[in-house]
């Protein structure tokens, strides 16, 4: 904290949060993930436009700044790099969960080849599960290689930008192995990063969401941020329910209430008097 010299005395000028940047995950060309009904870069704009109007409304002294406020797409390094340009004090990212699809070779039939031989006739069909449900917040931090499917899925982003070796130091999204770059890219932060993120996962549980935990991933949307950082994963878009849950008016104010008031909480511990 600055101090402020006074004469012979030197004062302590209390820490306030000023800004938070809210970013909207995905947007634009980036933008494939999608349940039954609508796509998650439509719901995750959606709800941090209405988490930005709320703190506007009931915290007058705070600046919130937006990544994106259209369907467009922004770089990852653009989102984080804002928040580092306007000194944000918080970052925080909206994202839906989406399980992965996988697609196997069934037999539908037989049919005879050009010797007359019986042979089996195959299609590849794709499978999701659907009953996966709850949220998780994440922070920038290095997990185990067998559980990088978020980070790799979020991080695929960056394939869609130009130069993209240049802007990550040649990290790869595509391969596991390079995700133990970003470990030395990690926040510096953490402690009220995880702080945030576990205020905001006490919120949702007290709704009765599933509560899928507080877990750290090299993520490069949060790999360079110069202040406290999380990724908020606000339910599966693959699972019908809680798509219909996301989309609804009592869903987005639930979702935006936990939000809000988990900032609230971070912000009151925080901030000294």
């Amino acid at each position: 904290m600055p101090l402020i010299s006074s004469g012979k005395s030197s004062l302590i000028t209390p820490y306030r949060i000023k800004t938070i940047v809210i970013d909207a995950g995905h947007g634009g060309k980036d933008g494939t993930t999608h349940g039954a009904i609508s796509k998650e870069k439509d719901v995750a704009l959606m709800t941090a436009l209405r988490l930005g109007k709320v703190i506007e409304e009931q915290l007058k002294d705070v600046k919130v700044v937006y990544t994106r406020t259209t369907d467009v797409f922004v770089p990852l390094y653009e989102r984080i790099g804002l928040a580092n340009r306007v000194k944000a004090d918080l970052f925080i990212s909206i994202h839906c969960n989406s399980m992965p699809i996988y697609k196997k070779s069934v037999i539908t039939g037989y049919h005879r080849n050009k010797k007359g031989k019986r042979v089996p006739t195959y299609t590849t069909v794709t499978s999701q599960s659907t009953s996966t449900s709850g949220v998780e917040t994440f922070v920038s931090g290095f997990g185990r290689m067998d559980e990088q499917d978020i980070a790799l899925r979020e991080n695929a982003s960056i394939l869609l930008e130009e130069d993209y070796k240049d802007n990550y130091e040649g990290y790869d999204p595509k391969d596991p192995e390079s995700i133990i770059m970003f470990s030395f890219l990690k926040n510096s932060f953490r402690e009220q990063s995880i702080k945030l993120a576990t205020f905001m996962q006490d919120e949702y549980a007290k709704t009765g969401r599933i509560d899928r935990g507080v877990k750290e991933k090299s993520l490069a949307v949060l790999a360079r941020a110069g202040m406290p950082a999380v990724l908020t994963e606000i339910g599966f878009i693959s699972n019908p329910e809680e798509e219909a849950y996301m989309n609804s008016e009592t869903g987005q104010q639930e979702i935006v209430d936990c939000l809000f008031k988990a900032i609230q909480t971070y912000k009151r511990q925080l901030e000294v008097e």
